[in-house]
């Protein structure tokens, strides 16, 4: 998820941990740094831009490694507040704040290693975007009246917030299961056999939800709106080119992203270029993670990512409008 959802998230676990044993401002702002703190991988160089994006979340993501973290966090918070008589509080309140970090990154689709170092499989729910403002205004919203109230009543509203950030996150897999059955049916009337298939919502809500099936040599993207749910589901086909990735069998990354995409990924030829592309993340024709490879008999040594071209708030806010 966004920075501000991570941060927010933190403060506001810390604060329902800590109470008002400590100032309610120290709880949040001690609480908003340790649920950024899994991101500072971003600024991590790997060396090129596959490595770089299938690196990230992994080890400052794995919950072994966060849980082994969070008592020296806290001790070495409960001295730098003088506050050493609630070293276990503050040791819980930092141990919530990193974990819940990876946690609610497992609702996006990007995929998250939290299983290491037992196993760096890229875990993905792909019931939330990025970004939804649903999710995270409550919570901030919530966490301001404590930090303007400081009392019982603040410390309510920010639970409250907690509450309904998180019954959100349920309701987004609700929302997914129920258009996964209905692209499910409307596939079926249309004799599409996909072998893979991907449910995720669109940009800023869980109303709108994009779907791409996938054969062996194309894959097809379409929407589908809780709103309008017996409307006729219509599939734009892509061509795969398997035959591109042939040449590219073995060579470390091309066989990365078709493996941290769960094989959601297409090539495409541009004159002596060989883009890969994960389908996951982004729209036709635009993704935000395409790669040039170089070519078979030179390919790139260190793989950079293409520019992709993100629309506009009103031509986002038009295309949201037209699917709903």
């Amino acid at each position: 998820m966004d920075s501000l959802s991570q941060l927010t998230l933190g403060a506001a676990v810390t604060v329902a941990v800590m109470g008002k044993r400590v100032p309610l401002w120290q709880a949040a702002l001690v609480g908003g740094v340790a649920g950024t703190l899994p991101d500072l991988d971003v600024f991590i160089d790997h060396g090129d831009a596959i490595r770089n994006m299938t690196l990230h979340r992994t080890e400052s993501h794995a919950l072994i490694f966060l849980t082994l973290f969070a008592p020296l966090l806290g001790w070495l918070v409960a001295g730098a507040t003088r506050s050493r008589a609630y070293w276990r509080g503050w040791t819980l309140a930092m141990w919530l704040a990193l974990i819940t970090h990876p946690l609610l990154d497992l609702t996006t689709v990007y995929g998250t290693q939290l299983g290491l170092p037992l196993t760096d499989f890229p875990y993905a729910i792909g019931s939330m975007y990025i970004i939804d403002p649903l999710y995270t205004l409550p919570l901030l919203i919530a966490l301001l009246v404590a930090l303007w109230r400081r009392d019982a009543v603040g410390l309510r509203w920010n639970q409250a917030g907690l509450l309904v950030s998180t019954l959100y996150l349920g309701w987004s897999m609700v929302a997914q299961s129920i258009a996964t059955q209905h692209i499910e049916q409307a596939l079926t009337q249309q004799s599409v056999q996909p072998e893979q298939l991907l449910v995720t919502p669109t940009a800023f809500n869980t109303l709108v939800w994009r779907t791409v099936i996938m054969t062996p040599d194309r894959y097809g993207e379409a929407y589908w709106s809780l709103l309008s749910p017996e409307r006729p589901l219509q599939i734009s086909w892509h061509g795969r080119q398997p035959a591109l990735f042939a040449p590219f069998k073995g060579q470390w990354h091309a066989e990365r992203v078709a493996w941290f995409s769960h094989g959601f990924y297409a090539m495409k030829q541009q004159g002596d270029r060989t883009l890969i592309s994960d389908l996951r993340m982004g729209e036709e024709p635009d993704y935000t993670f395409t790669f040039n490879l170089g070519s078979p008999q030179s390919p790139e040594v260190a793989p950079q990512r293409e520019p992709s071209m993100r629309p506009s708030l009103s031509q986002a806010w038009h295309k949201l409008r037209e699917r709903l």
